[in-house]
């Protein structure tokens, strides 16, 4: 600790030359104007970051200083605690900091009593600590806010997203253990929910040693945190944040309790787990032959490679230059991917489905696959000399156009692939490649095979069309997929890109020219419809059969027509929300009884934080999910539902109102 210490006060040195510079500048501004009668109106401490400077979350780790506030607030307000977005954890002198590396807003809510005034004043006294990977300034100073009341412009959108990077609180009972020199910290989490490279932040100071490795275990529907104890310090109450992946916090608040032992490990496999994932990716690879978006490209070049007689070390420098293309262009395919996740979209093999602009590129693929198959135009594989560079590119295609085949035997392997770090993630991509192209190897290496393969004729033309069939099938259901993720927006973009997409494959065919033009312009295509796609899946998609994306609208709506509203807010994190659908809402009983009563039902899904939804349960006073509302027919106000559902709960209130 000591060392920790001169570290810190030597990163201060500096300090005095640069105390004219501030390199954190906070702002402070309200959401909307003060209700006039008394209430609540959002505040945002807005701190606006250099480049390349960090300030420090409420606990900062081995070094650093918290934000420090003072405040002067009208006469009967009260502003309660702040709310920190998710922080990051940052090495620096050997440190593990939390901290903040861009802007970011800390929000908290200011009650105001009943006034005739106009304007509420609001002030503070700030101290902050700001810091390169090389110094710290102390830095401080005051912000002021007039807030009207009564009438006054609305930040909601800005406030929406500030809202978007606070964690969001688990519901649940979260335990903790300490014992010898570990703390063991169980945090309830539905086994379906993705977990990436999770990270835990403890907001007691003192308790953990930061810069210790965690360890992630999956028991059940609970995520097993073991960090390394620093010291005997005993504590009743442990809180804090858990990074799941992509950003998304979850906040929890932790007593002492049974931890469980074993399970999976998550974000740490070892090298067993990767030669196994290789083996699967590679069994996989060699499979995705006899897939039809595949198997046609394989024959074709085969017969290519048999008709051109060439020597045997052509055929092996083909066999080789293929397996060099489908291996790279695998391996940058799940680097992409690895890349994209890293970001903070979910894309990926194992979840490609879920996302609109994954879809979006699946169907473009699918569309040209159908396309060559149909002869509109031809893929280089099935022209052309046998050139190393030529089976590169092919190897390449090959690599690419076998992505939307990819069927449930990969599902493991390429699941295993996007937790890995990211030389054995790629390594494992690269497997896949490596299985796709031992087919040829094997034609080019051994004369036997290559020698007894049938001669081409008109009977592989046939072919190609009817293998077209299952391909247009594909293309189907990847339209039908997009217009679920987006709607009819996102459909009708699709079936323009494919559109364009047959003009320029077209056109690839008439020159070499218009063939570079037409490559060029099918990547602008992909990469710009990608881009005009929605972010996120529409919530259409988020609504299971038996019931209607939850708004207010909605809810007025349906109470409009006399019927009783049953709403319930939920997330996929959400482990007591997992557990309630599935034993009393979704199943048979409930739902017979809900549509005897013609109730309406509404889910509302939270689990990307959506500002409609925080919004409504911070004027409910609720921290987080779930939350059930049972609307009865004629009842000024709806009816709370406890947190653990009984099946009884909602069938007897249903039956209450049956036709």
């Amino acid at each position: 600790m000591i060392f920790r210490l001169l570290i810190l006060l030597t990163l201060l040195i500096p300090a005095p030359l640069m105390a004219q510079q501030t390199n954190i500048v906070p702002r402070l501004v309200a959401e909307g104007p003060a209700p006039a009668d008394g209430g609540k109106v959002e505040l945002a401490l807005v701190m606006e970051t250099a480049p390349g400077w960090h300030g420090y979350w409420l606990n900062p780790g081995d070094a650093g200083l918290p934000l420090q506030a003072s405040w002067d607030l009208p006469e009967g307000a009260e502003l309660f605690e702040l709310r920190y977005p998710t922080p990051v954890a940052f090495e620096g002198a050997g440190l593990i900091n939390y901290v903040y590396k861009d802007t970011h807003a800390i929000l908290a809510t200011l009650t105001v009593p009943p006034t005739d005034r106009g304007v509420l004043r609001v002030s503070g006294d700030l101290r902050w600590l700001a810091c390169t990977d090389k110094i710290c300034v102390p830095e401080k100073g005051n912000v002021a806010l007039a807030i009207p009341v009564g009438d006054g412009a609305s930040r909601q959108t800005e406030f929406d997203e500030y809202r978007k990077r606070l964690p969001r609180p688990l519901a649940g009972d979260t335990s903790f253990e300490m014992a010898g020199d570990t703390v063991r910290i169980a945090v309830p989490l539905p086994a379906s929910t993705p977990v990436g490279k999770p990270t835990l932040f403890l907001a007691e100071n003192g308790i953990i040693d930061y810069a210790a490795r965690q360890e992630f275990r999956r028991v059940g529907d609970q995520l097993v945190a073991t960090l390394q104890r620093r010291g005997d310090q005993q504590t009743d109450a442990l809180s804090g944040v858990i990074d799941i992946g992509e950003g998304q916090g979850l906040a929890f608040e932790a007593s002492p309790g049974d931890v469980p032992t074993g399970g999976k490990l998550v974000g740490g496999l070892g090298m067993e787990a990767v030669l196994l994932a290789m083996l699967g990716a590679l069994a996989g690879g060699l499979f995705l032959n006899l897939m039809p978006c595949v198997f046609p490209i394989l024959a074709m070049k085969a017969m290519h490679l048999a008709k051109a007689g060439g020597r045997e070390v052509e055929a092996k420098r083909d066999a080789l230059g293929y397996t060099l293309g489908a291996v790279l262009g695998t391996a940058a395919l799940g680097g992409l991917l690895l890349a994209i996740r890293a970001g903070g979209t979910a894309a990926g093999w194992a979840f490609q489905l879920q996302d609109p602009r994954t879809v979006f590129l699946l169907t473009l693929l699918a569309g040209a696959i159908t396309m060559n198959l149909l002869g509109l135009f031809r893929l280089p594989v099935l022209a052309g000399e046998v050139k190393a560079s030529g089976s590169v590119s092919t190897g390449a295609l090959a690599a690419l156009v076998a992505t939307p085949c990819a069927g449930p035997f990969l599902g493991a392997a390429l699941g295993t692939a996007l937790i890995l770090p990211v030389a054995g993630g790629i390594a494992v991509f690269a497997a896949l490649g490596l299985g796709l192209a031992i087919p040829f190897l094997l034609i080019g290496f051994v004369p036997f095979l290559r020698e007894r393969l049938p001669a081409p004729g008109p009977w592989m033309v046939k072919l190609q069309r009817w293998l077209a069939i299952p391909m247009g099938a594909t293309l189907v259901g990847a339209l039908w997929l997009l217009w679920r993720l987006t709607g009819d927006q996102g459909l009708l973009l699709a079936l323009a890109a494919l559109a364009l997409l047959a003009l320029l494959l077209w056109l690839s065919k008439r020159s070499v020219a218009l063939g570079w033009t037409a490559l060029a312009g099918v990547v602008a295509l992909a990469v710009g419809g990608a881009i005009l796609l929605p972010d996120r899946p529409s919530a259409e998609n988020r609504a299971p059969d038996f019931a209607e994306v939850w708004s207010p609208a909605k809810v007025e709506a349906a109470r409009a027509e006399g019927r009783p509203v049953f709403v319930y807010f939920t997330a996929d994190w959400c482990l007591s929300c997992k557990a309630n659908e599935k034993v009393a809402i979704d199943r048979d009983g409930t739902l017979e009884a809900f549509e005897a009563a013609n109730v309406a039902v509404l889910v509302a899904d939270w689990t990307d934080g959506d500002a409609e939804i925080t919004r409504f349960l911070d004027a409910r006073e609720r921290a987080g999910v779930p939350l059930y509302l049972w609307y009865a027919p004629g009842a000024a106000e709806p009816e709370e539902l406890p947190q653990i559902l009984t099946p009884d709960m909602l069938v007897s209130r249903a039956q209450s109102f049956a036709r």
